[in-house]
């Protein structure tokens, strides 16, 4: 078959989505990739076939609203910021996801490209897979990600809150794209999650089922596949000086918040710093989208850019992140103990969650971190052999599965 990924939004968004479609490549399917042109060489990288929207997801991230509001975790206003940039965006999305998918069988999206992928899909009349990293289909087992927790008699309910929530936010965007670029109905006031695209269509999750089990009340067509990983090229290797600092002393810690701008880098590195010293850990610092910055540092701390989580985190003593769903999977796959510092969206969910598996330690939300907190739970983290051991063992779990193909095999399925 020949399948449209559409996969905007961060690296540790698309990611995911070009395991999948690696994996979906090696089982002989024709697999066409769309997403914004910061990640063109990653894309092709994996060998896949790359078609840009023709804009910059960094300089979206990175304006200086953004980076207060992200600093304060304000998901409401956050949403109403992202749902401006998707308007200003519309036509983009909808011209490079529609020229990407002309002459596919099946468009592929998740919650980034859902609105966008089943606008396009119903133009086309071509079948929509969804496939998402987190929960997003209502269930009575536990609360929307998306949502503060709630009593468990409002679970189901708040799961369709968090769809309206998304969907009234993004609507003005979806009717200028249907408009003005596809010519096609506008979606229902409810939003399009009952299109004839995905009817009889399997809903894909990337996450491990020893992680979230199932609920029983999702129907036959909805899969946890496990874990969607990218593989790094066989001929990557690690920087010369990374290595050299690994072998200098004892395993160190992992810093970083991927995405998640800060207003003062600065700042933030100046608590990071004060906090391993509280400790006396050596650490390894991301820097990168507006990320930790720091001119002189400590030589007990080593300051990268960008490395594979896959090749990293099994070599730290603890990781803290904040909590996005593809390194907290990393994290969890590395079976070392996490320290999750959320800033917004799904990331409280998955900062609480890998406490309540025992694998990490109580999150801190971003707005509350101090030097102090933090050194705590890294102190906590690095010491406490209860959550070690869970971690170590769940790692294991985990690495024992292949998300990517059990959902290639639900996928070729659809060909029979």
């Amino acid at each position: 078959m020949r399948i449209v990924i559409i996969a905007p939004g961060s690296r540790g968004d698309v990611q995911p989505y070009i395991a999948l479609g690696k994996g979906l490549q090696n089982a002989g399917h024709y697999i066409r990739l769309v997403s914004h042109s910061n990640f063109e060489s990653l894309v092709i990288s994996y060998g896949l076939e790359f078609w840009s929207f023709g804009n910059d997801v960094k300089e979206a991230v990175e304006n200086d609203e953004m980076r207060e509001l992200t600093e304060k975790g304000n998901f409401l206003l956050l949403m109403a910021k992202m749902a401006k940039e998707a308007e200003r965006e519309a036509l983009h999305f909808a011209e490079g996801g529609l020229s990407a998918a002309q002459g596919m069988d099946i468009v592929l999206a998740g919650i980034g490209g859902l609105f966008i992928g089943t606008a396009i899909a119903e133009k086309l009349n071509i079948p929509l897979v969804q496939a998402y990293v987190f929960p997003f289909t209502p269930t009575q087992e536990f609360s929307s990600v998306l949502t503060p927790k709630l009593p468990t008699a409002f679970n189901r309910i708040s799961h369709h809150l968090a769809r309206q929530l998304m969907w009234q936010g993004f609507r003005s965007a979806d009717g200028i794209a249907r408009k003005k670029v596809l010519n096609v109905p506008a979606a229902p006031f409810l939003g399009p999650f009952s299109s004839k695209a995905t009817q009889s269509m399997p809903v894909l999750y990337g996450f491990s089922p020893s992680v979230i089990p199932a609920p029983p009340d999702w129907n036959s067509n909805t899969h946890i596949t496990g874990y969607w990983f990218v593989e790094e090229a066989v001929d990557w290797q690690p920087p010369a000086a990374l290595l050299d600092f690994l072998q200098s002393g004892a395993p160190p810690v992992y810093i970083g918040f991927g995405s998640m701008s800060n207003r003062n880098p600065e700042q933030t590195a100046d608590l990071v710093i004060k906090a391993l010293a509280l400790t006396d850990q050596r650490a390894i610092l991301l820097s990168g989208w507006g990320g930790l910055q720091k001119a002189n540092v400590p030589d007990s701390i080593f300051m990268i850019d960008s490395i594979p989580h896959s090749w990293l985190f099994p070599r730290m003593r603890a990781v803290v992140h904040h909590g996005g769903a593809s390194t907290t999977a990393a994290g969890l796959m590395a079976g070392v103990p996490s320290v999750v510092i959320p800033f917004f969206g799904d990331q409280p969910f998955w900062g609480q969650h890998v406490a309540d598996l025992g694998v990490g330690t109580k999150p801190i939300p971003r707005k509350k971190l101090t030097a102090e907190r933090l050194a705590n739970a890294i102190q906590e983290a690095v010491t406490n052999e209860r959550i070690r051991q869970r971690a170590a063992d769940l790692g294991k779990q985990i690495q024992a599965e292949n998300g990517i193909k059990s959902a290639a095999e639900i996928i070729s399925q659809l060909e029979k």
